[in-house]
């Protein structure tokens, strides 16, 4: 089985090219300025017209008003909106009827309370994705390389796609993979020199090794 990934957080062409040759299923474009990820919605734009068809475009966004949004669409033309704050059912059902995109709500998971929240979500979203929960200081809600007990989703089934996060990198991904039975991670910090800076190699080889799972 070969792992889908989800390279996000990408600010350079560099790393953007690394992502789609080394066969990243989506990519994710940060708008939220507290990450050293974020970008505007142009540069993000100029950034993904070097991504080919058969690649989702995900744009991450986090309690963003609908400005925002209109503009992100506007300019990057997503596949996915990412929302990773604390959206609603009411707010997602409101995006996805001003929008007709996919919506995947992230999910901070730190215990197994968490994971019966997650529910909530099922019945109004297409994708799910579990992120560690962050630190109560943190000024971002993703991004924070910190990991979770993965054998909290282990015997879960849900009817929705859903995507692992939270501090997966190349030296923990079958495990992570192995552990919650994960077919698709998003890894952002684990494939970067420091935050907001991806090393193109480090994500040649976290694909190479996910296609191996």
């Amino acid at each position: 089985m070969t792992v889908h990934v989800k390279i996000c957080g990408l600010s350079t062409a560099e790393a953007v090219a690394a992502a789609v040759a080394g066969g990243a299923a989506m990519v994710g474009f940060v708008f939220f300025p507290p990450s050293p990820r974020s970008l505007t919605p142009a540069r993000a734009a100029e950034l993904a017209a070097a991504v080919p068809a058969g690649v989702a475009k995900v744009a991450l966004t986090v309690d963003a008003d609908d400005a925002l949004i209109d503009t992100v669409v506007a300019h990057l033309r997503p596949d996915i909106l990412q929302l990773h704050g604390h959206e609603s059912p009411a707010r997602i059902a409101a995006l996805r009827a001003r929008h007709g995109l996919e919506i995947m709500k992230a999910v901070a998971i730190a215990g197994p309370g968490d994971v019966v929240r997650a529910r909530g979500y099922e019945s109004c979203v297409d994708r799910l994705l579990f992120d560690a929960k962050p630190p109560k200081d943190a000024t971002r809600p993703g991004g924070n390389a910190l990991v979770f007990d993965w054998a909290l989703l282990a015997d879960e089934h849900w009817s929705r796609p859903w995507m692992l996060a939270g501090g997966i990198d190349a030296g923990n991904l079958a495990e992570a993979v192995e552990v919650s039975g994960a077919a698709m991670v998003d890894v952002s910090s684990g494939v970067e020199d420091a935050p907001g800076v991806k090393n193109p190699q480090k994500i040649r080889d976290f694909l190479a090794l996910a296609a191996t799972l």
